[in-house]
């Protein structure tokens, strides 16, 4: 008898749809392609050599703890410093509050596990990062979504959202993906009043907080939550549950990433993630341990820095001298992406169909959107491309525009 797996699925499962994202990359994959859509680093800046060192250097003098099971909390040692550096006036950690992932998306995944029952309220920006959508839908959460603006969330109504007492609030406040925006300081501290005056918690995600090439650095929720509530006799026992990652300073095949909360989260989060993966790849976070102790992540920034201001600079010249009137877009001041808004009439998953057989793909904004909306919106990375691949491919996108706009106007 033939099993029909379709019947066996749970009901979850319905939930679950493939990410726009990672459709995409397939197609980009194509050598003629010039891809605008993953959040993919410049690989120019992996530090291969240097992990290739320190990783054989690892493998010869502790081998056998490399290559072996770990702790699910993660390697000591990685967490101690984790909890160390990020340690500040008015904010104390330990190990007790970090706990390691495997990539911030398993943090999110982890998150919604312990954390969502199906009809659970979620509050989110619009648009919001997708991938968070991602994981979240199986949980069979319901999503409130709060309006942004060219500085990110808006914070004027949270509370009159917070009163419908959601489970919690999810954002992006450092150049946030998709839109490249940050949330500026009154902003986030509007954000840790209101959120402390209801009792509704916050997952911070900043996964390209380091990446900044303009403007000044801003406070964490996190550590502003703290200073606010004056948290500093002890470890961190407030309300912001803080997600970083690895993956776009020194490099995403790694997968390690880490989160900080109070320790009663933690310790669920390793319940959850026993049942996972166990943990994360020892020798993967033994890599990272050493980079960081030595202090070679900010060694390697600068450089970083430098390639992404030069290529979202050369991609806003572009947009300016190739995209029709009426199209617009953010400025971001670190980051991977920016945010195009089309004229309304426009469907950006149209443009889309047309772009690629012109040998150019991005992300259609919708896909950002927990409640729809976003169709004359796109997401576009400027971080993986060459400056003479991001000016050819925005002028490839302003070709179909135009010709679109064209026939608008001669129907």
């Amino acid at each position: 008898m033939q099993i029909s797996w379709e019947q066996l699925y749970a009901q979850r499962t319905g939930r679950m749809k493939s990410s726009a994202i990672r459709e995409l990359l397939k197609i980009t994959r194509r050598p003629d392609m010039i891809s605008f859509s993953g959040g993919l680093p410049a690989p120019e800046v992996f530090p291969a050599e240097k992990m290739a060192r320190v990783a054989q250097h690892i493998l010869r003098t502790d081998g056998a703890q490399a290559l072996q099971y770990g702790p699910t909390e993660g390697y000591p040692p990685l967490r101690e410093l984790i909890a160390q550096r990020m340690t500040q006036d008015g904010l104390r950690l330990t190990a007790e509050n970090v706990l390691i992932t495997t990539g911030s998306q398993q943090a999110l995944d982890l998150l919604g596990k312990i954390f969502f029952d199906p009809g659970d309220t979620v509050l989110v920006e619009s648009p919001t990062y997708m991938g968070a959508l991602t994981s979240w839908n199986p949980y069979e959460v319901e999503y409130m979504t709060l309006p942004s603006d060219q500085h990110g969330l808006i914070t004027a109504n949270l509370d009159d959202a917070l009163r419908a007492e959601p489970k919690c609030l999810y954002v992006l406040p450092t150049f946030q993906n998709p839109g490249g925006t940050t949330l500026p300081l009154e902003r986030r501290r509007q954000l840790i009043a209101a959120i402390n005056r209801r009792g509704v918690p916050v997952i911070e995600d900043d996964p390209y907080g380091q990446l900044r090439f303009e403007g000044e650095a801003l406070p964490s929720l996190l550590l502003l939550d703290s200073q606010q509530q004056a948290r500093n006799g002890g470890a961190y026992q407030g309300n912001i549950i803080y997600v970083g990652t690895f993956s776009k300073v020194l490099a995403p095949g790694l997968r390690v990433a880490w989160v900080v909360a109070p320790g009663e989260v933690i310790r669920k989060l390793v319940q959850a993630k026993q049942g996972a993966d166990l943990h994360t790849a020892s020798l993967n976070q033994m890599i990272v341990y050493e980079l960081v102790r030595e202090g070679f992540i900010e060694q390697h920034l600068p450089e970083m820095l430098r390639l992404y201001r030069e290529r979202r600079d050369v991609m806003l010249e572009a947009l300016a001298r190739y995209f029709p009137p009426g199209a617009s877009w953010t400025h971001p001041e670190g980051g991977l992406f920016l945010w195009v808004t089309l004229p309304e009439w426009m469907d950006a998953t149209e443009v889309l169909r047309a772009a690629v057989e012109r040998g150019v793909a991005f992300v259609p904004g919708a896909s950002f959107h927990a409640r729809g909306g976003g169709a004359n919106t796109m997401r576009l990375n400027f971080s993986h491309s060459s400056p003479e691949k991001l000016r050819e491919g925005v002028a490839r996108l302003g070709q179909v525009l135009y010709e679109m706009s064209e026939k608008k106007v001669n129907s």
